[in-house]
C-alpha cells in the first residue's frame, strides 16, 4: 500500500513504524486498521459470514474464516474450494483483521464461491523466519483435525489451494515446499494448488527492474532492503533462500509438487521492482516441468489490486477460473 511519507525522508514511517534505540520497532495502527469480523466492505454483494478462528493461543496465531451466505441454503453434500489465504505486509505489519485483507478474502469468497482462512502469523523483527513458514505449516495441521462447522459441512478439503500476496506469496512458496514432503500427514487436507499474487522476493544484486523502478512508490528497492534486514535471520544476507529462490533449490522436492500434480498460477505486472526476480523464477519452475500458469499485465504496480477495481476484478476472476478448474 502508498505512503504519504517520502521514504528518502523517513523509510521506517513510509513502512508504517517508527524504529526504536534498541533496534526494535514500533508499529502504527493506523497503517493497517483492523476491523472485526462482522464488517462488511460493500453492502452491495451478497453476504459473507464471517469468524475468527484460533490456531495457537500461546503464540497468539488465529485466523479469519469467510463464508459465502449463499452456501447455507445449498446441498450440505456439495462442498465449496478451500483456500488457505496468506497476508502480505513485508513480513512486518498486517493480520488476518486488517481491513485491507478482510476487503480482499470477502471478494474472493464471493466471486468463487469458496471458503478462506485467511491466516495469522508471527511477525519479524520480533519472530524472524522462519517463523511464518512454521506457523504456516501448523495452520495446514490445525484445519485439517478442526471440528469447526464451516470447515467440517461446507468446505472440500480434497481441493485445497494455499494463496498469497507479496510476503504472502513467500510464504506460500516455502510452505508448499514443505507440505508436498508430507502430503500423507496432512490428509485429509489434499493440495491441488499453489497461487501467488506478487510474491515477495529479493537478493544481493539489483535486477534491472529494480534499477528502473528505484523511485517507485509502493515498494521502493530502499524500502524492500529494510523489510528483508528485519525478517531474515540475524547473520544471513538477501541471497538466502528465504529470499532468492534462485538460491538452494532443492530439486526433488519440486519434482514432488510436480509429481503430486500441483498447478500453481502467478500474477505479475510490469510496473512492479520484483518482477524481474519473479521473471527468473517463474523460467526456472517451467524448466523443472510444473506446471506453471504465468498470468502477466504490462502495467500496474505492487498490490495495484488493493486500489484499483477493475485489476481486482481481473484477478479475482483469474483466481476463480483455476480454482474450479480443478
Amino acid at each position: 500500500m502508498s505512503s504519504p511519507i517520502d521514504p528518502h525522508v523517513d523509510l521506517y514511517g513510509y513502512l508504517g513504524m517508527t524504529r526504536n534505540p534498541d533496534g526494535s520497532i514500533t508499529r502504527k495502527p493506523e497503517f493497517f486498521p483492523i476491523v472485526p469480523p462482522s464488517y462488511k466492505p460493500d453492502p452491495n454483494l451478497f453476504s459473507v459470514l464471517t469468524k475468527d478462528f484460533p490456531i495457537n493461543l500461546e503464540k497468539k496465531t488465529s485466523a479469519r474464516l469467510y463464508l459465502p451466505e449463499t452456501e447455507l441454503n445449498c446441498v450440505p453434500t456439495k462442498k465449496i474450494p478451500l483456500i488457505i489465504y496468506y497476508h502480505g505486509g513485508g513480513f512486518i505489519q498486517g493480520r488476518a483483521a486488517s481491513l485491507v485483507f478482510q476487503n480482499f478474502c470477502f471478494q474472493i469468497a464471493n466471486k468463487i464461491p469458496a471458503l478462506i482462512v485467511s491466516m495469522d502469523y508471527r511477525l519479524a523483527p520480533e519472530h524472524r523466519l522462519p517463523a511464518a513458514y512454521d506457523d504456516g505449516m501448523e495452520a495446514l495441521h490445525r484445519i485439517k483435525t478442526s471440528k469447526d462447522e464451516w470447515l467440517t459441512n461446507y468446505a472440500d478439503l480434497s481441493k485445497c489451494f494455499l494463496m498469497g500476496s507479496s510476503a504472502g506469496g513467500n510464504i506460500v512458496y516455502h510452505v508448499g515446499l514443505r507440505a508436498v514432503m508430507c502430503v500423507d500427514d496432512l490428509a485429509p487436507l489434499k493440495i491441488q494448488g499453489l497461487i501467488f499474487h506478487h510474491p515477495f522476493f529479493g537478493g544481493t544484486k539489483r535486477t534491472l527492474s529494480e534499477v528502473r523502478l528505484s523511485n517507485d512508490k509502493i515498494l521502493p528497492p530502499l524500502a524492500a532492503d529494510v523489510l528483508w534486514d528485519l525478517s531474515l535471520p540475524v547473520g544471513v544476507d538477501r541471497d538466502h533462500e528465504y529470499c532468492n529462490p534462485m538460491m538452494g533449490i532443492k530439486s526433488e522436492v519440486l519434482m514432488a509438487v510436480k509429481d503430486q500434480g500441483w498447478r500453481l498460477l502467478v500474477t505479475r505486472c510490469g510496473g512492479d521492482p520484483l518482477v524481474d526476480r519473479q521473471n527468473e523464477w517463474v523460467r526456472m519452475l517451467k524448466e523443472k516441468g510444473l506446471h506453471v500458469i504465468d498470468e502477466f499485465s504490462d502495467d500496474g504496480f505492487h498490490g495495484c489490486e488493493s486500489v484499483d477495481d477493475y485489476k481486482a476484478h481481473i484477478l479475482y476472476c483469474v483466481v476463480k477460473n483455476f480454482v474450479l478448474s480443478m
